[in-house]
């Protein structure tokens, strides 16, 4: 093959390769998944539809099934406010906990809002009691070991990114790539 035609050739796959990636100037993301609708209550009591509520910009969702999940999620949040996505997405903790009756549903929630005093984080703590194993099954998570967390395209309930423990330097880079 002559330099000519490779070069050609070569201009040819760039141009291919960028048109796979960019729209009208967007990069393309693929759906990875869907977030099912979860109910629950944020812990200043108010009723919350978990994608469905947050529609106004990208949501991130971590999601935890055991109480010592907590120091996780916690250190998620703060490296996603550290780096300022708390700007761009809005950021959600949902303990997620199985059937349970009405008292014990109004003790636990109790138990909760009385060690977390800022009303910004009860606000975005939404506390869903539901089945967890048709969850996991739906959002296809193996076990309840560490949090999991799935960044959800604004106004749907598409899954555009995911992952699982604490976030990732390079994950935290990823959110920030995105469109």
């Amino acid at each position: 093959m002559n330099l000519k035609k490779f070069s050609v050739l070569f201009k040819f796959c760039i141009l291919l390769l960028l048109f796979s990636f960019c729209s009208g100037g967007e990069a393309i993301v693929k759906e990875i998944g869907t977030f099912p609708t979860i109910e629950g209550n944020n812990l200043n009591k108010v009723s919350k539809k978990v994608p469905d509520d947050f529609v106004e910009r990208d949501l991130i969702i971590i999601l935890a099934f055991q109480q010592w999940h907590q120091p996780l999620v916690d250190e998620t949040i703060e490296s996603l406010e550290s780096n300022d996505l708390d700007e761009r997405y809005n950021i959600i903790e949902v303990p997620t906990i199985g059937p349970f009756n009405k008292l014990g549903q109004m003790y636990l929630d109790g138990t909760m809002r009385a060690a977390i005093r800022d009303d910004f984080v009860r606000d975005r703590t939404i506390t869903v009691y539901l089945n967890k194993e048709e969850l996991r099954n739906a959002l296809d998570i193996p076990n309840e070991e560490t949090i999991y967390w799935f960044m959800v395209k604004k106004g749907s309930s598409s899954i555009l990114l995911r992952g699982e423990g604490v976030i990732s330097e390079s994950e935290i880079e990823d959110l920030k790539d995105l469109p």
